[in-house]
């Protein structure tokens, strides 16, 4: 077993248990479930973290280089020793778009359009239940339900800021530096692409000028090229003739 089958094999189950893990997620914040009633969903998210921490393991193990691959996968180590830390646990959920990139072909814009619907979504709603589940119950709290956290969230990822809704809280405000930080990487992202294909498309039909033009050239000169071949064929000729006739004069 190499990490490159691990990783093709647990592809779809690692997308399907972070779903579970959204979903529950979802439910205990947006849903304020507290107490003996949030046992059930407590459960299902220490069972996904457990899931999460196990795959771990095993790409460390699987690893050719497991130093190289430590190092390379800090934060992947910081997700996993940093449950109680429940906003960066939302940053497995980096799986889904893991495998959507691997499953909408291999064409630019495909991927553009992908990373565009996918990562910003995924961002946003992340985003809103990280922030929620943090400021609902502090003091002087703005962001008290997810309505006012989705558009905090959609603000916040195209940095426009409009500043009637913010947290107050020092982990709220890392969520929304993240968030900040990952809407200017999305924007990146998408603007490197589109020059890429812009690029891409003018070579293209640089290229195709190209040979429509080497096709009228050659077309044009081919008259020219029978006339010399003719001309190449006469002149032969004759040097034969001269050279029969100087065999003729010689016997004589």
């Amino acid at each position: 077993m190499t990490q490159a089958r691990y990783r093709d094999l647990v592809e779809w189950p690692l997308m399907a248990t972070a779903l579970i893990f959204l979903t529950a997620y979802a439910w205990q914040v947006i849903g304020r479930v507290d107490g003996e009633s949030s046992t059930p969903l407590e459960v299902i998210l220490w069972i996904t973290w457990g899931i999460f921490a196990v795959d771990y393991f095993i790409n460390l193990w699987l690893a050719e280089d497991r130093m190289r691959w430590f190092l390379w996968n800090l934060h992947e180590l910081l997700i996993v020793v940093l449950p109680f830390f429940r906003p960066l646990r939302l940053l497995r959920l980096v799986t889904l778009l893991s495998v959507l990139q691997r499953t909408v072909g291999e064409t630019l814009r495909g991927r553009v359009a992908t990373y565009v619907a996918g990562a910003a979504a995924m961002l946003i709603l992340v985003g809103a239940l990280a922030v929620l589940d943090v400021e609902q119950g502090a003091p002087d709290a703005k962001i008290l339900t997810f309505g006012d956290a989705a558009w905090w969230a959609v603000t916040t990822i195209t940095t426009v800021g409009y500043g009637d809704l913010y947290p107050v809280t020092p982990i709220g405000r890392v969520v929304a530096a993240a968030l900040m930080m990952s809407g200017i990487a999305v924007l990146g992202i998408v603007t490197a692409s589109i020059a890429s294909w812009l690029v891409q498309r003018i070579e293209e039909n640089a290229e195709g000028v190209a040979a429509a033009t080497g096709e009228k050239v050659a077309a044009a000169e081919e008259p020219v090229r029978a006339e010399v071949a003719d001309l190449v064929k006469e002149i032969a000729a004759l040097r034969l003739e001269i050279a029969e006739l100087r065999k003729i004069s010689e016997s004589r």
